[in-house]
């Protein structure tokens, strides 16, 4: 699990999937909610940042797919794609510890 940079990406959806090949991470903030989208244990998949598990780590909100291409299709955010609110997305690196 990452810490949010303080600094935002400025980065477009055609340079999105490529991004997250390179550094399988990222934060995304959208409708007042942050998210991280990440690639852990072979699975994509989308974390709720305000809600933790027992292990003080952020609880799925996606389903887990195994490849990128599958998690940027999938309809999690209130029946929406990245794609569809990606303009109204902010996006931060996520830091490593």
């Amino acid at each position: 699990m990452g810490q949010k940079a303080e600094e935002t990406l400025d980065i477009s959806f055609d340079e999105f999937s490529n991004y997250l090949r390179a550094h399988t991470r990222i934060f995304m903030d959208v409708e007042g909610r942050s998210y991280y989208l990440t690639h852990t244990d072979g699975y994509w998949r989308a974390q709720d940042c305000a809600v933790m598990n027992d292990k003080g780590h952020f609880t799925d909100c996606s389903d887990l797919v195994p490849t990128l291409s599958e998690f940027l299709g999938l309809t999690w955010l209130d029946g929406k794609k990245i794609e569809d609110v990606f303009d109204e997305s902010t996006f931060y690196k996520s830091i490593q510890d």
